[in-house]
C-alpha cells in the first residue's frame, strides 16, 4: 500500500489550529471555567466502561472542532478503515497491522492478501485455552509427575511487558497457587532471581520469540533450559517444562521443544500490540481462559467505538488530537501517566514503548524529515506515590506536563477507608492543577509575605481524567486499546510510520559485533570509536583479571 502523507503544517486545517492556538495563549483554565460553567459536564465522552473528562485542558469546544478538522484533512478516516481492511499501512516492514483482528469475534471477517485470519486467530486461542485448563487444573504434568506451581514467562520488549502489564493489573483474579515471574534483561541476575527459589520438577517456561531468534530471549531460555536439565538431568524433561510462543517451528524443535507445545502469531501484529494473542499465554494460565475472554471484549468494544465514531466524541481520537494539541502547538515535550490503582503499577512502563516506540520517529512515511516533535516521553507511577515524589515538578515547576489520571470508582477490596482517601487525592490534584492558588489567597490565609511566593500555584496545568467502574479485565482491555488507537491518531496527523521500529536494530547489530570482541581470548583488533575501543579494553581488562 503507498501512502502518501499530507504535510500537515501547509493546509488551511493546521494554520487556523495555529491561529486558534495563539487566541488561547493566555487564557487560564479560572477564566474558561468562568466563561463555560458547564464545561465540566460538555466536555466528555463515554466509550464502552471508560469516561473521559478533558474539561482542565486549555481548550475550549471550538478547540476540538479545529483539531477535528485536522484529522480528517490527515486521512486519519481513511487510515482507519485500511486498518480494520488488513491493508498493509506498515508501509516500511509492507505489512498489515491488524491487532484489531487478535480480539474480533468468531465469524467476523478480516482478510490479509485475500486469507480470512479471523478463524486462525480463534485456533490459536482455543489451543490457548485447552493449555491453560490443563495448567491450572493439574493435568499437564511436569517430567516427574509433579504439577506446575510456578511459571516464568521469557521474553522481550512487547513479548514481557505486555503480559507482565496485564498480570500485576489483574494480579487480583490471578490463581495464587501458581507463582508467575517475568524474565527480560539480559543481565543474569533476572533469570537467576527468577529460577533461585523455584523447583525445576514444579515450573514451566513460556518461551515468546516471533523468530525464536531474539538473542535476549533465547540467552535466557538457554539459560533456563541448563537450570532445568541440572536439576532433573533427562534432557527429555525440556517437552514438558517448556512451550513456545513462535513462527518458527525449526529452532523451536532444536531446542527441545515439542510443535505441540508451539503457540503461533502472525507477522501483522507488533510486538507491543501482540498480549491480547498468544504472547498472553502466561497470562492466561494466571487469569483463566474466560477473564481472559473478557479482557479481549473490553479490547474489542473500544475497537469499534473508535472505527464507527465521529471524531468529536470519539475517545481514543480526542486523547490523541489533545496529545497533539500540546506537543505541536503548546511545546510540551512529556506525557505523564498517573494510575490511581496500586495493580496499574508496570502501565506507565508498557505505554512507554506503546507510544515512544510506535511514534519515536524523525522522518514521514515517504522518507521525509518530520515538520513537527512526534513521540512525546511516557512516564509516571501509580497512585499518591508520585504526589510525594515528582507532582512538586507538576505543580511549581517551569515545565508543562500534560498528564493523564485514570481511576476507579470502586475498589478491589474495601479497606477501611483507603479507597476513599486515594480518590480524594485522584480528584483534588486534577483540581489542583487546574485551578492554583493566587497571591491574593494565599495572603488572605495569613501567610508571611516573604512566603507568599513560594506557597502560591500558577494553575493552568493540564489534565485528562480517564474514570471506569472498577479495574477488571474487560476494563484492562479497554484501556489498552484506547491508548493503542490514541497512537495511530497522533501517527497519522505526523505522517509516519506508527508500527516499524527501525531504530531497536542499529543498537542490537552493533552488539552483536562487540560480544566476540569481549570474550576473545586473544586482544582483538578494534575498529571502533577511540572512546567504545577504551571501554571494551577496560572491560577485557577486568573481565580476565
Amino acid at each position: 500500500m503507498t501512502i502518501t502523507p499530507v504535510r500537515i503544517t501547509e493546509t488551511p486545517e493546521w494554520k487556523a489550529l495555529a491561529e486558534h492556538q495563539r487566541s488561547l495563549a493566555g487564557r487560564h483554565l479560572r477564566e474558561l471555567f468562568d466563561a463555560d460553567p458547564a464545561r465540566g459536564e460538555t466536555m466528555t465522552v463515554d466509550a464502552a466502561d471508560l469516561h473521559l473528562d478533558y474539561s482542565k485542558n486549555r481548550l475550549t469546544p471550538e478547540t476540538v472542532q479545529f483539531l477535528v478538522a485536522v484529522a480528517e484533512r490527515a486521512g486519519l478516516r481513511e487510515r482507519i478503515d485500511a486498518m480494520f481492511a488488513g491493508e498493509h499501512i506498515n508501509v516500511t516492514e509492507d505489512r498489515a497491522v491488524l491487532h484489531v483482528a487478535l480480539r474480533a469475534p468468531e465469524g467476523t471477517r478480516i482478510t490479509v492478501d485475500g486469507h480470512d485470519v479471523v478463524p486462525d486467530v480463534h485456533g490459536i486461542l482455543a489451543k490457548m485455552r485447552d493449555f491453560s485448563r490443563r495448567v491450572r487444573s493439574g493435568d499437564w504434568l511436569g517430567h516427574t509427575g509433579r504439577r506446575i506451581r510456578a511459571v516464568v514467562n521469557i521474553g522481550i520488549g512487547g513479548s514481557d511487558l505486555g503480559p507482565k502489564m496485564a498480570y500485576e493489573a489483574l494480579k487480583d483474579r490471578t490463581d495464587r497457587s501458581i507463582v508467575f515471574r517475568f524474565v527480560s534483561n539480559v543481565d543474569g541476575s533476572d533469570i537467576w532471581e527468577a529460577t533461585c527459589d523455584l523447583d525445576p520438577a514444579e515450573t514451566l517456561f513460556v518461551v515468546s520469540s516471533k523468530t525464536f531468534t531474539t538473542s535476549e530471549t533465547i540467552a535466557n531460555a538457554t539459560t533456563a533450559r541448563e537450570w532445568l536439565l541440572a536439576g532433573l538431568g533427562d534432557p527429555a524433561a525440556v517437552a514438558r517444562h517448556f512451550v513456545a510462543v513462535s513462527t518458527n517451528a525449526e529452532k523451536v524443535q532444536e531446542f527441545g521443544i515439542d510443535l505441540g507445545s508451539m503457540f503461533g502469531f502472525w507477522d501483522w501484529v507488533g510486538g507491543r500490540y501482540s498480549y491480547d494473542s498468544a504472547i498472553g499465554l502466561s497470562l492466561m494460565i494466571a487469569i483463566g481462559p474466560e477473564a481472559f475472554g473478557e479482557m479481549l471484549g473490553g479490547f474489542r468494544a473500544i475497537d469499534e467505538h473508535f472505527r464507527d465514531t465521529p471524531f468529536e466524541r470519539n475517545l481514543p481520537a480526542l486523547m490523541g488530537l489533545i496529545g497533539v494539541w500540546y506537543y505541536d502547538l503548546w511545546g510540551a515535550e512529556t506525557q505523564a501517566v498517573l494510575p490511581y490503582d496500586h495493580y496499574l503499577s508496570w502501565f506507565p512502563d508498557y505505554l512507554q514503548q506503546l507510544e515512544m516506540e510506535s511514534n519515536g520517529k524523525s522522518v514521514t512515511l515517504s522518507g521525509e524529515p518530520v515538520e513537527l516533535p512526534t513521540g512525546p516521553v511516557v512516564w509516571g507511577t501509580p497512585g499518591t506515590n508520585g504526589q510525594h515524589a515528582y507532582y512538586q515538578l507538576l505543580h511549581q515547576g517551569t515545565r508543562l506536563v500534560p498528564a493523564d489520571f485514570i481511576g476507579f470508582l470502586r475498589p478491589h477490596h474495601r479497606v477501611g477507608a483507603h479507597h476513599d482517601m486515594l480518590m480524594a487525592n485522584f480528584l483534588a490534584q486534577t483540581e489542583a492543577l487546574a485551578f492554583g492558588k493566587t497571591a491574593e489567597e494565599v495572603e488572605a490565609e495569613g501567610v508571611p509575605p516573604a512566603q507568599v511566593p513560594h506557597r502560591t500555584f500558577s494553575g493552568n496545568h493540564p489534565t485528562n481524567t480517564l474514570l471506569a467502574p472498577a479495574l477488571t479485565p474487560r476494563v484492562l482491555g479497554e484501556l489498552v486499546a484506547a491508548y493503542e488507537h490514541r497512537v495511530l491518531t497522533q501517527g497519522v496527523i505526523w505522517g509516519i510510520d506508527s508500527f516499524d521500529q527501525w531504530g531497536v536494530e542499529l543498537g542490537k547489530a552493533l552488539a552483536q559485533r562487540i560480544v566476540p570482541e569481549l570474550t576473545a581470548e586473544a586482544a582483538p583488533e578494534l575498529h571502533h570509536d577511540s572512546s567504545t575501543n577504551a571501554l571494551i579494553r577496560r572491560y577485557r581488562a577486568a573481565r580476565v583479571g
